[in-house]
């Protein structure tokens, strides 16, 4: 995919101003500085955004808290615009700003390039929304994610689609990416072990307009279910594609498709499209009380905006706990602690970084809007 190769930094100081009490000693040792990075332009953009909100709230509410340690918080954002070779530089350049966190990115395709730069330059970090196993399985002591993992999420599509699905041609497509790539495989993998094999496996290239292609192709294929392992505009374009050429087809995706745009993109195609992702954080009782703050700003909490609220809050109880913003001790911390009490309710990670209670269930789009499967 072809993205833009502009990168956003900039710094924001959010949340009220330091208090008096403790005020001159925050001031006397300075602030602590966290970053947020993912894609704030290009096609995943949406995703950016959400991010943001989530780690804007997140750093307010803390600040309005005390901060970490006496310490208010200042957060740094970078647009990696979900490429690698920028997330690379986005990358160094947050580690220049002697950021002690950095939550991201969102891309697994630019969370796994950037965490090498992280690992080399001693900083921790949370992705709320990277779901390749890579990340996290590479060994490294500073990577964390608040979601689950491909292997864990296509082992429920995959069973689900063989169960369901039984006798239906089935074509698998990606898009060639760390994330799409991976989901589509983990997927395939389970779902050929559960008894069902796929007629087509096919990737296609993001970022065009036109798919009627490869849609010909399934199509051709008499193909009654596609599985899209990649991002929300691709999927879109492609189920309403399919519809206009006629074909009586269910699209079925990943967490990537968590987001209104999909609906926006495909129009009344989308109706009945299938997607899994995490039980709807926004319905859990933890997380009422931001969901209101959220919406109190006309802002719709979706999708991954309290992943990362959540990425971030567990950050500042582990500092807080581990009585410094050393990002290693806050590691292990973050490891050997817990459950961290957070807006997605308690969270463990395991000593790979990855959560011990992944929660992967069914969504479905209805009439321009997703709920969780009855």
């Amino acid at each position: 995919m072809t993205m833009q190769r502009r990168t956003l930094l900039g710094a924001t100081i959010a949340g009220p101003a330091i208090l008096a009490a403790g005020g001159a000693r925050a001031q006397a040792r300075g602030p602590i500085r966290i970053g947020m990075a993912g894609p704030l332009t290009g096609a995943n953009a949406t995703f950016g955004a959400q991010m943001r909100e989530g780690a804007s709230q997140a750093v307010t509410d803390i600040n309005a808290a005390g901060g970490v340690l006496g310490q208010q918080i200042v957060l740094e954002t970078g647009d990696d615009a979900c490429d690698p070779r920028q997330a690379v530089s986005v990358a160094n350049q947050l580690s220049g700003r002697q950021v002690r966190v950095v939550i991201g990115h969102y891309c697994s395709g630019s969370s796994i390039p950037a965490s090498k730069v992280y690992l080399e330059e001693g900083v921790l970090q949370i992705s709320p929304a990277s779901t390749n196993p890579a990340y996290t399985d590479q060994g490294g002591w500073n990577t964390f994610r608040t979601c689950g993992r491909d292997d864990q999420q296509g082992a429920i599509a995959g069973k689900y689609i063989a169960d369901t699905y039984k006798g239906k041609r089935v074509a698998v497509l990606h898009d060639n990416s760390a994330y799409g790539k991976g989901l589509a495989d983990e997927t395939k993998k389970a779902m050929n072990a559960a008894g069902l094999n796929e007629e087509i496996y096919a990737a296609y290239t993001p970022g065009e307009r036109d798919y009627n292609a490869i849609v010909s192709r399934l199509k051709a294929g008499n193909i009654d279910v596609i599985y899209v392992g990649g991002y929300h505009t691709e999927a879109g374009l492609i189920v309403r594609q399919a519809k206009e050429q006629g074909m009586n087809v269910t699209l079925i995706g990943g967490d990537a498709l968590m987001t209104n745009e999909f609906w926006q993109i495909s129009g009344a195609a989308g109706e009945g499209t299938l997607m899994t992702f995490s039980s709807d954080p926004r319905k859990r009782p933890t997380a009422a009380e931001v969901v209101e703050r959220f919406r109190a700003r006309n802002v719709n909490p979706e999708g991954f905006v309290l992943y990362t609220y959540a990425a971030t809050q567990i950050w500042a109880e582990a500092a807080k706990k581990a009585n410094s913003v050393d990002p290693r001790r806050v590691a292990e911390t973050m490891k050997s602690s817990g459950p961290w009490q957070t807006v997605l309710g308690p969270i463990s990670f395991d000593r790979k970084g990855d959560v011990t209670v992944p929660d992967y269930v069914f969504y479905v789009w209805k009439n321009g809007s997703y709920a969780e499967m009855s």
